[in-house]
């Protein structure tokens, strides 16, 4: 069976597999942006791992002495605690977020913290257990 092969009359061809490749993509990223980032998500996971079993007390603690933004969005529900930011945040938030023990529902929209309970639900926990913001009972 035979093909038709039309050539393309403008300035940008088709090319073979290794020109393509030899081709220049993109500027490589400096040696001093690339060390600035690696700092800045400089992760511990055995401390993640640690932080992942405190008690929901410890957890807000840690937040209120930490993180004061996260801390006033803070909801427990039931022994979890979710912190739901109404716009995205930076890396650096996300990254302590994330070192706190931390992780990103993507169905739910929120940070959550499991404080060592490890058991999902698949319906809404509020409406299941009893859920407070902490900011709202301390004093300032």
């Amino acid at each position: 069976m035979k093909t038709k092969i039309q050539k393309i009359k403008s300035g940008s061809e088709l090319k073979s597999r290794p020109e393509q490749l030899s081709t220049p993509v993109a500027k490589p990223v400096t040696e001093t942006h690339s060390a600035e980032q690696r700092e800045l998500l400089h992760i511990d996971f055995a401390q993640r791992k640690a932080n992942r079993e405190l008690p929901t007390e410890q957890v807000v603690d840690l937040l209120r002495r930490r993180l004061r933004r996260a801390y006033e969005l803070a909801e427990v529900v039931g022994q979890w605690v979710w912190v739901s930011f109404d716009a995205p945040q930076d890396q650096q938030i996300t990254a302590e977020l994330s070192q706190l023990g931390f992780h990103w529902n993507s169905r739910r929209k929120v940070w959550q913290h499991p404080c060592g309970v490890f058991k999902g639900e698949p319906v809404d926990p509020r409406s299941k257990y009893q859920s407070f913001h902490p900011a709202d009972q301390v004093a300032a």
